[in-house]
């Protein structure tokens, strides 16, 4: 509906089947092979969600030295702290690693899966249009 077209790659077989069409075309293979395969540009946005860090770091890797407009990955602030430490370690630059979004999405309060992928998308289309993000979650006690 946001005139987006939605990839979806998920090298584990049990999510490989099951996509309508109108929701997204799969891409097979793994996370990182399907980054490279896309032919990423500027108006290209990279999202990983599995939780994962096996399949999400590797194309995160490849999404970040990416001209994706947006990179992020789906996790908690510590679990968005070990990956970029883990991202460091595995090479990655200080100015990729800055890229990465994560904990995605604007602070809406979500809870449920359609809410946290409002927040997602909401995200996305700001900094698709320019929009200067500010602090995404209220630091702890306000």
């Amino acid at each position: 509906l946001l005139d987006f077209e939605v990839l979806i790659c998920d090298p584990r077989t049990e999510f490989v089947y099951g996509w309508a069409e109108q929701q997204g075309r799969f891409v097979p293979g793994m996370p990182d092979d399907a980054v490279l395969s896309i032919q990423t540009d500027e108006r290209t946005a990279i999202v990983a969600l599995t939780h994962d860090p096996r399949l999400d770091d590797m194309a995160l890797l490849t999404a970040l030295d990416s001209p994706a407009f947006y990179v992020g990955a789906l996790g908690s602030r510590v679990n968005s702290q070990k990956r970029r430490e883990n991202l460091a370690q595995l090479g990655l630059s200080e100015a990729a690693i800055a890229r990465l979004h994560g904990p995605i999405g604007l602070h809406i309060g979500s809870h449920s899966p359609a809410e946290i992928a409002l927040s997602l998308l909401a995200e996305i289309v700001a900094v698709k249009n320019g929009i200067a993000l500010k602090q995404k979650k209220p630091a702890e006690g306000t």
